[in-house]
This record gives structure tokens, C-alpha cells and sequence, in this order.
């Protein structure tokens, strides 16, 4: 996998088209509701299956210079508005098939080890920023908690109630943070304080904003795709 720069112009379907997935992406993205339903019903397990095979779990993607970062980037993109989250009061809650479940605060989240990466945040409608994120790797946080053998998915939930879910590889690529900062400075609320994910692997619509809860998993419950990914998304959601 590399990283993608997309030129200015492409929008959704042109990116969907990129990345492989321009027959299915057009039929559903051109069908009725009950009918994407069904079919996206027959080919998520493929889809699913397909995608995990790409991810290599080693591999860092190449980062951009400190030059190309844009700082007037705002990647806003929140369903249902900014929560407003007592940082004082914030616990983020790491559960399910773990052998040490825990809810940490923001002080104990720092001592985790921190790392920054300079990415391009790539949004599905068409567009691209170059930012810096920084804050911890999400398989730092995981080697705490130690999730079990069972495990092979990762939920995700947010104070906006945002949902999603990833393949355990993607979630513990080396290059997969929960940030807390952008751009070298705190972490704004409305992109996603105080925690956010952040990954160069992942189109924007995985990148969870305003995270409070990461659950381990066997299997995706029905329903718990994600947000986006029930109303007709592609899973994955890979570069």
C-alpha cells in the first residue's frame, strides 16, 4: 500500500472507482435503499475478507515533509454536531474480549509512549488535507489491555454516538494513533477532542472523532458496522 494524492478534482465516485470498487459502488450508490440493503448484505463478506487481506501489518506508509502540511485544513465532517466532553470528567473505556478491561483518563493516556505522523486525510466525497496528528499508537494501548486470542475486530464509539469498526490488523498498525494533537497543537474540539483516530491507511470516514469507548470483538454485531458503512458504505474503508 501506498499513500494516494488525489488531484482537486476527483469526487466520490471517481475515488471509489481508484480504489477498486467502481462496479459495486455505482450500483449501490445508484439504487434504492432496500435494494443497496440486500446486496451489500451478499457481498460484505468478500468485500470484508478482500480487504483485510491487503493490510500488512508491518508496513509504514511513507509520510509527507513538514512543508506540505496545511495548516487552514479543517476536516469537519461530524453527523450530529460537537459534543461538548468535561475533559476533567472523560474516560475512555477499552472492553470486551480483553483480559485487562479498563477505563483510563487523559492524564494516564499521556503516559502511554507518544508519537506523531504527517498523513493525508482522504475523504471520500473527493477531497484531501495534509495534516500532522499526534498522540498514541492504538497497539500501545492494546498491549495494555491484551486482548484475548478470540479477538479479531475493534468497535468503536463516540460521544456524538458515532459508531464503527475495523479489522484487528488495521486497528494495531503501527501507524493507527488515537491523537490528541493537530498540526504540533492541541487537539481542537470540533476535529474530534479529545481523542480522535488517525491513520494514512483508512479513508476519513473511519477516523472516529471524539472516541470514548474501544471494544475488542469476535464478530461485528448486526447492525455495528459503522454509521456510514449501514447506509450502504464500503467496510474496509482502505487506501
Amino acid at each position: 500500500m501506498n499513500y494516494l494524492k488525489l488531484p482537486a478534482h476527483f469526487n466520490r465516485r471517481q475515488l471509489i472507482q481508484l480504489l477498486g470498487m467502481s462496479g459495486m459502488g455505482y450500483l449501490l450508490n445508484s439504487c434504492s435503499n432496500e435494494f443497496t440493503a440486500k446486496v451489500g448484505d451478499l457481498t460484505e463478506p468478500l468485500n470484508r475478507s478482500f480487504g483485510e487481506l491487503l493490510v500488512k501489518p508491518q508496513q509504514l506508509i511513507p509520510e509527507f515533509p513538514k512543508s506540505s502540511i496545511d495548516p487552514k485544513a479543517l476536516l469537519l465532517n461530524s453527523y450530529n454536531g460537537t459534543p461538548e466532553i468535561d475533559r476533567n470528567e472523560y474516560r475512555l473505556t477499552i472492553d470486551g474480549e480483553v483480559k485487562f478491561p479498563m477505563e483510563l483518563n487523559l492524564k494516564a493516556l499521556k503516559q502511554l509512549p507518544q508519537t506523531s505522523i504527517i498523513m493525508q486525510h482522504v475523504c471520500v466525497e473527493g477531497w484531501a488535507a495534509i495534516v500532522q496528528w499526534g498522540g498514541f499508537r492504538l497497539r500501545d494501548l492494546a498491549r495494555m489491555v491484551q486482548p484475548k486470542d478470540s479477538a479479531k475486530y475493534v468497535l468503536f464509539q463516540s460521544a456524538d454516538k458515532y459508531t464503527e469498526s475495523w479489522d484487528l490488523a488495521s486497528a494495531l498498525h503501527p501507524q493507527t494513533l488515537l491523537a490528541d494533537r493537530l498540526n504540533g497543537q492541541s487537539l481542537p474540539a470540533r476535529n474530534g477532542a479529545p481523542l480522535r483516530l488517525a491513520t494514512p491507511i483508512k479513508l476519513g470516514y473511519k477516523l472516529s472523532k471524539w472516541v470514548t469507548k474501544v471494544t475488542f470483538v469476535s464478530q461485528i454485531p448486526q447492525g455495528g458496522k459503522g454509521y456510514w458503512e449501514e447506509q450502504g458504505y464500503e467496510w474496509f474503508g482502505g487506501i
